[in-house]
């Protein structure tokens, strides 16, 4: 029987991010392929393709782009892998800085083609601020790409990290054929059975002499060439990879499969167990005996049958028993988590044990928030807390049939609790009329779909022309009475939190000038 530490030592929990488009959801269906978790993989596009796995939600299907964060965990060559597949639209962003927080390190996948894009650059940020180890994956080698070389300066250049290549493609478009494997000095050449199904490789020397019969005499010196300028760049530096400085290149094409497992291998061999969590008593050690978890995510309306709501947790510390007594600290009280659940996607199965770095979903009563700490019973600490952010759009919201207010009441404040949202009213009309904040416009649109299909309410929504928001950290007076300039609210949040919505960022300058002592920000920390 295995002990603990050896448990936790062989989980890897990690997120895939990248720009929309680049192949992100694409790539973990290969990864669940691989690992045994699905027969077939699922793409996102195509109108003969199976959905991919990790995009559950109906609208999801529809539009063929992720909307929310999914949980796939399976075992590969001895290793329990927990995969967050994130949503590349920028419009969800905030989900996936969420999600990230639970993550040890971060897959990013870039299109070969395009190179570095947008919302790359700013789920890069987002990393390097937690400092978590990146390995890049260029996809889609099997459409015309950049040069390889420019590929890796333009990592370089957009998000100051450097990089080395762990292995080198072969052609590019119709002419990708494999990928030369630096460390074994052998090159891989691929043949795929179907999109679906996993890709078959054949190892060769590089000095073989079959090789330039196979790619052409031009293509295997040009080969040789790459391969020897190569070795004057940097070199691999694993302190340095999981330090975050330096990021780990790999080539491939997850459509066709061609490098997908290379890839899976070395990287669950760079990566490493899960890490240490900071606590307001300094940081917890995942390999304690102690059990401690944060819920990082909450999702209602998963199984349409029960219309229940599941916490996400991420393990942090020691092991997790199914009905063993733990304590909620922001609750303060004690509880047993009778149903953990282990989720592929929307599908679950009840877990009796769970160990740093795994993911667990447990039903919520509606007693949990996102960024509570969960401990054993006599341990009393706060994991840090996970940011809430200024939303940028915000709409009016109210059901078109009255008589369903209920029914919108808690829609939007399940729809609010899982972050997906945020929800204010004003302090003198209460409910009646809810203002509806988001990150990206495209927010609006799945609310408004889930309002109709998940609680049958029908919305009428309004734009307002605030751009802005800031939370009230300290406030000397009542912050209903404070000098504002024209075109500013005063709001409160679902957790009867105030803030200040405004439309130029001008009316920021004239509130802290008119008001001596408040202390205003753009995110919350909860």
């Amino acid at each position: 029987m295995a002990t603990l530490k050896e448990e936790i030592s062989r989980r890897r929990t990690f997120a895939i991010i990248s720009h929309p488009d680049a192949g992100k959801t694409t790539l973990t269906e290969k990864f669940l392929l691989y690992g045994g978790a699905i027969a077939q993989a699922g793409e996102v596009k195509g109108k003969k393709a199976k959905a991919a796995t990790s995009d559950w939600m109906e609208i999801e299907k529809q539009r063929g782009i992720s909307v929310t964060s999914s949980v796939m965990q399976f075992v590969y060559d001895g290793f329990c892998v927990n995969i967050l597949d994130t949503p590349g639209h920028q419009d969800f962003s905030e989900d996936t800085y969420r999600t990230l927080m639970a993550a040890d390190s971060a897959v990013m996948v870039i299109d070969g083609s395009k190179g570095v894009e947008a919302q790359t650059r700013k789920l890069f940020k987002v990393c390097a601020m937690r400092h978590i180890p990146i390995f890049t994956f260029i996809n889609k080698m099997d459409r015309d790409s950049k040069d390889p070389f420019d590929l890796c300066e333009e990592v370089e250049r957009e998000l100051g990290i450097d990089t080395c290549a762990i292995n080198w493609p072969i052609g590019s478009g119709k002419e990708f054929q494999g990928v030369y494997d630096r460390e074994k000095h052998r090159i891989l050449f691929f043949t795929g059975e179907g999109r679906g199904r996993k890709a078959l490789s054949e190892e060769v020397e590089l000095s073989d002499p079959t090789v330039a019969e196979h790619i052409g005499q031009t293509r295997w010196e040009q080969l040789r060439d790459d391969v020897e300028l190569l070795g004057a760049g940097r070199e691999l530096d694993l302190d340095a990879v999981r330090a975050g400085t330096l990021s780990p290149v790999f080539f491939g094409s997850a459509l066709t499969n061609f490098g997908v497992e290379p890839f899976l291998n070395e990287f669950l061999r760079m990566t490493t167990p899960p890490t240490p969590r900071m606590s307001d008593c300094g940081e917890i050690d995942p390999f304690s005996e102690d059990f401690s978890a944060f819920v990082f995510k909450i999702q209602a309306n998963m199984n349409k049958a029960h219309r229940d709501r599941l916490a996400f947790m991420r393990v942090c510390s020691g092991k997790f028993e199914r009905d063993s007594e733990v304590y909620h600290v922001q609750g303060n009280k004690k509880m047993r988590l009778s149903q953990p659940q282990h989720i592929m996607a929307a599908e679950r199965e009840i877990i009796e044990e769970a160990y740093a770095g795994d993911i667990i979903g447990v039903f919520d009563p509606g007693i949990f928030s996102i960024g509570d700490t969960i401990t054993v019973p006599g341990k009393k600490f706060c994991f840090s807390g996970i940011p809430t952010f200024e939303p940028e759009h915000f709409m009016t919201a109210r059901p078109k049939d009255t008589m369903k207010r209920k029914q919108f009441i808690k829609g939007i404040e399940q729809i609010a609790r899982e972050g997906a949202i945020q929800i204010f009213k004003n302090p003198a009309l209460g409910m009646e009329e809810a203002i509806i904040g988001v990150v990206g416009t495209l927010q609006f649109d799945v609310f408004r779909y889930r309002m109709l299909n998940e609680y049958g309410v029908e919305l009428v929504m309004t734009g307002l022309p605030y751009e802005h928001l800031r939370f009230i950290i300290e406030c000397p007076g009542d912050p209903l009475k404070l000098d504002l300039a024209n075109g500013c609210k005063v709001l409160e949040d679902y957790r009867g939190k105030y803030v200040i919505v405004f439309s130029g960022i001008w009316a920021l300058n004239y509130i802290e000038k008119q008001n001596p002592g408040l202390v205003l920000s753009d995110e919350l920390r909860v």
